[in-house]
């Protein structure tokens, strides 16, 4: 049996009535169960809805709505996949990093044309950004960890969540080692596979060494991981904002859009867009 969740961090019962009513659903209380923030509801076996439009009604509404199938359940997953660009933490590492070179819009720009999938090339785009770097100090790695770094909300929850389902994790990102690093040894994360930037005496040199964390990569990660753990893509959650995540979170059993751009939300399962990362384990709970 499928299931309609809904999620908000003040989820309010005129909401959910108005939801379900959207959805010309049953709409007396006996039809939910409701807790801290969540909402779940059974769905009649001939229930559908298109993708466009549970987006609509959940952005109407203010939550994030989600139909969840049987084999969504904690127990059936073995991975967490994760971006972390804007999904695990709040910001674009390379534009700050920019920022120190006066150079942020510049590379700003480019990072949001591929995020949307306007660039097709992530590599192209990467070294792009990267080349502007040039020059830059080394040190500015350090004050972005220090000052502006900031984890997405439910972030060390998810993380809690999937350490306590016995997932593990793994963080496979289009930035750079010196963050992906930090965050592993922050949350205790299982694997990590990013970007490193060449540095000569002190400064970057605006190149990146070593083959680039691009779309096929981050697929190929998430099917190297699964094989080393002994479990298949479905049993793997891949969450991601860009379009650069579409291919691995294609092949896992369920992918998450965390606040990400339009075309990202329109190839994925779910939808978080006024929720924490945490979101995930309500539906995985509920």
């Amino acid at each position: 049996m499928n299931t309609l969740h809904m999620s908000a961090p003040a989820l309010t019962e005129q909401q959910i009535q108005q939801v379900l009513k959207s959805l010309q659903l049953p709409t007396c209380n006996s039809a939910s169960q409701t807790g801290a923030g969540w909402s779940r509801h059974a769905l009649p076996d001939n229930f559908t809805i298109g993708r466009n439009d549970l987006l609509a009604l959940a952005k109407q509404h203010q939550c994030d709505l989600a139909v969840l199938g049987p084999q969504h359940t904690a127990d059936q997953f073995k991975l967490l996949a994760m971006d972390m660009d804007s999904t695990l933490i709040t910001i674009e590492c390379i534009d700050e990093i920019a920022d120190y070179a006066g150079k942020k819009k510049e590379v700003s720009e480019i990072t949001e044309a591929a995020m949307r999938g306007e660039i097709k090339d992530f590599s192209e785009s990467l070294n792009r950004r990267v080349a502007l770097l040039k020059g830059v100090p080394a040190s500015s790695l350090q004050a972005v960890l220090n000052e502006r770094l900031r984890l997405s909300p439910g972030a060390e929850a998810l993380i809690a969540f999937a350490k306590q389902q016995g997932w593990k994790t793994l963080l496979v990102s289009g930035g750079f080692t010196f963050f992906t690093d930090a965050m592993k040894t922050r949350l205790g994360l299982d694997y990590t596979r990013s970007n490193t930037l060449e540095i000569v005496d002190g400064l970057l040199t605006g190149r990146v060494l070593g083959t680039i964390v691009d779309a096929d990569v981050k697929r190929e990660t998430v099917l190297a991981v699964c094989q080393e753990l002994g479990c298949t893509a479905d049993q793997a959650i891949a969450m991601g904002d860009g379009a650069n995540d579409l291919k691995m979170m294609g092949v896992a059993g369920a992918s998450v859009a965390f606040r990400a751009k339009p075309a990202v939300q329109a190839q994925t399962d779910f939808c978080i867009n006024v929720g924490g990362l945490d979101t995930v384990c309500q539906w995985m709970t509920a």
